[in-house]
């Protein structure tokens, strides 16, 4: 399976800035967006997206036409839980580690009955049916013409990409007496937001396999038969690196997760994972799993099931759930599938986590492109990752699998929710891990393939074409939060402007599928045949999950919850405790590659094979450099890092 396939990446749309401000994030509102604002109102930041400043606009939306939304409360004192986010996470911090229970943080940061019940008759005065509410939100129907009504916009209908879809032509607002209730409102635009896969993985409906021949480790099998590459031969790829490889590669030692629970979210749930997790735990030599350690939490019932691809997700949490196990094999593993792909539900699936405290980590590979993100639907997430930091949760996000997007977008950008300065992103690595499970060096993952010529004697324009690396960059929106002062060079973080913002990777692991990690799932074949059978997969899918079990261990091995964890990561770095990862590190000028041999049509040798050179350590425009990079952020776990965290607080 190649990296460079479509990701679970969230659709979120973009407008207002977030910053991180002498510890608090503070929203801007455009100034054009606050003069439409009627006198008495309050405006909902980010509610008008700007997507519509690029489309034509059609007119006026029909008033008939029926909406749904829904309304974010902010909660009881929305500043107080942003500083208390901050300081519990921050090791500087008298309140460092000072964590709330749910029922503690609910009572001093979520929204009262006075303000729900406020904001729902405001709803219903101007005619729309509320249809639901929890602690979070007060979700709405309506048409058009009622929805004008309760937020103070006009709707339009905008032509893009070749579709109609409606959207406020400015700022929505609320009564002005609810500006403390209300944080703000989703879904009154209807251009799709909703997550995509970080790989398209093979489902029921379609089996993957891989041909071979193989590494059992990083440079085991020589392809003496084939073509020189940068002047002389190359290792096949490997088989896909297990559990025991990876562990010792990151530094595991003894630790195992034991008493740390790490949920994985996803939309919907495969129906055999339990079975195929056994299996594969089985096969690899990974411990069993004890009776109890996998459980799901699962919605009453699906939707979007066509639009999502549902069947399509089954292969990510195959990767999710089998990787954390590997790299914890004694942590407790919670997925929690979402009803859909859409944001909505997967907020509510987050929700859940948050609302119980169903996990310490929570890793999560899916996700979109900066550019579709709208900072109303980002507001309501990272509300969800504050409220996780003051309960000791930590978010985990994949970083996109398309380097700097261009290829991709056509523009240079950086991936959603990674973005948020409220959660940790994993870049990627091509990982060589040797004889006797011995580390011997990483790349930043960054591959470029040539296919052999069809005399056999060379590679078609090697070295090739682009096809996938870590996702990284500089965000257009996110302003530098306070944990990447002195790390993250200036040139980096003002790439967009004179302003110092946001940039993604936080940590990295292993993502290129060329040193990938073997999964097993149970897959449809092409004679109708259902069966378990395990592949090499990779991606910053892979990362996330990597990661997830790395910290895992390092909980263990604190005997209490890390928490938000970029405080304390960028603590570490500039130490021995991270692989300072770069593009040559066997030296200048010495290229890395391996040779690939795949099925033609992905699961046997009936349609043929394809033989082809994969370069390494070359991602778009971005490269992995000495010291804080944009493919590989501070770097990867170490022998010693998950140890550090024994110790109540590392400094450098």
């Amino acid at each position: 399976m190649t990296p460079n396939h479509a990701r679970r990446r969230l659709a979120v749309g973009a407008a207002a800035t977030l910053s991180l401000l002498a510890g608090t994030f503070a929203a801007g509102v455009p100034a054009a967006q606050a003069e439409t604002v009627p006198g008495g109102r309050a405006t909902l930041e980010g509610t008008a997206p700007e997507w519509t400043s690029g489309a034509a606009d059609a007119g006026a939306t029909s008033g008939t036409t029926q909406v749904s939304a829904r309304v974010y409360l902010a909660g009881r004192d929305a500043q107080g839980l942003t500083a208390y986010a901050t300081a519990v996470s921050d090791p500087n911090s008298s309140s460092f580690g000072k964590y709330l229970t749910p029922a503690q943080a609910e009572e001093r940061f979520g929204a009262s009955p006075q303000q729900v019940a406020a904001v729902t008759a405001w709803l219903k005065s101007a005619g729309l049916t509320v249809t639901g509410s929890d602690r979070h939100y007060v979700s709405v129907t309506g048409d058009a013409a009622a929805v004008q009504k309760a937020f103070a916009t006009p709707l339009h209908d905008y032509r893009k990409d070749g579709r109609t879809f409606h959207a406020p032509a400015h700022a929505a607002s609320a009564p002005r007496e609810l500006a403390d209730a209300v944080l703000t409102v989703t879904g009154l635009d209807n251009a799709p937001h909703r997550a995509k896969p970080q790989d398209t993985l093979p489902g029921p409906g379609e089996g993957f396999r891989n041909a071979g021949p193989f590494s059992t480790y990083f440079g085991s099998n020589t392809a003496t038969t084939l073509p020189d590459a940068y002047g002389g031969k190359v290792p096949y790829a490997i088989h896909g690196y297990t559990g025991r490889q990876l562990r010792a590669a990151y530094g595991a030692g003894g630790y195992t997760g034991k008493g740390v629970t790490v949920a994985i979210t996803d939309a919907y749930a495969s129906p055999t994972m339990a079975a195929d997790a056994a299996a594969y735990a089985k096969r690899n030599g990974d411990q069993a799993y004890r009776k109890g350690q996998y459980s799901e939490v699962l919605p009453s019932a699906y939707t979007s099931v066509d639009d999502c691809g549902a069947s399509g997700w089954y292969g990510e949490e195959s990767l999710d759930v089998e990787a954390v196990h590997a790299v914890a094999p004694d942590a407790d593993i919670v997925y929690v599938g979402a009803a859909s792909c859409n944001d909505p539900d997967l907020l509510d699936a987050l929700n859940k986590i948050v609302d119980s405290r169903l996990a310490d980590i929570v890793s999560n590979s899916w996700g979109d492109i900066e550019a579709n993100e709208t900072s109303d639907t980002a507001a309501a997430y990272d509300r969800t990752f504050k409220l996780g930091a003051i309960e000791g949760i930590g978010f985990y996000f994949s970083s996109g699998d398309d380097g700097d997007e261009v290829a991709n977008t056509g523009k240079k950008q950086v991936d959603t929710p990674a973005n948020s300065a409220w959660v940790t992103a994993v870049g990627g690595t091509s990982l060589a891990v040797g004889q006797g499970d011995k580390y011997q060096f990483e790349t930043g993952w960054g591959v470029q393939k040539s296919v052999l010529a069809a005399d056999g004697k060379s590679w078609t324009n090697f070295p090739g074409t682009f096809t996938g690396g870590a996702g990284g960059g500089v965000s257009s929106t996110v302003k530098q939060p306070f944990y990447q002062h002195g790390v993250v060079p200036d040139a980096m973080a003002k790439a967009g402007g004179s302003t110092r913002m946001r940039t993604v990777p936080d940590i990295a692991a292993v993502a290129d599928s060329n040193t990938g990690f073997l999964v097993g799932q149970t897959q449809s074949w092409p004679d109708g045949s259902v069966s378990y059978d395990e592949y090499r997969i990779g991606g910053t899918s892979l990362a996330a999950p990597v990661i997830a079990g790395v910290q895992a261990l390092a909980q263990q091995a604190r005997h209490f919850p890390i928490g938000f964890a970029n405080p304390g990561i960028y603590a570490r770095y500039g130490s021995p405790l991270f692989h300072d990862v770069t593009d040559q590190p066997l030296g200048a000028g010495r290229e890395i590659a391996v040779a690939r041999v795949d099925f033609a049509n992905s699961t046997d040798a009936s349609g043929g094979l394809t033989t082809s050179v994969r370069s390494l350590g070359k991602d778009s425009s971005l490269s992995a450099v000495r010291g804080y990079d944009e493919v590989t952020g501070v770097g990867s776990p170490a022998p010693g890092y998950v140890a550090s965290y024994a110790f109540p607080f590392f400094r450098r």
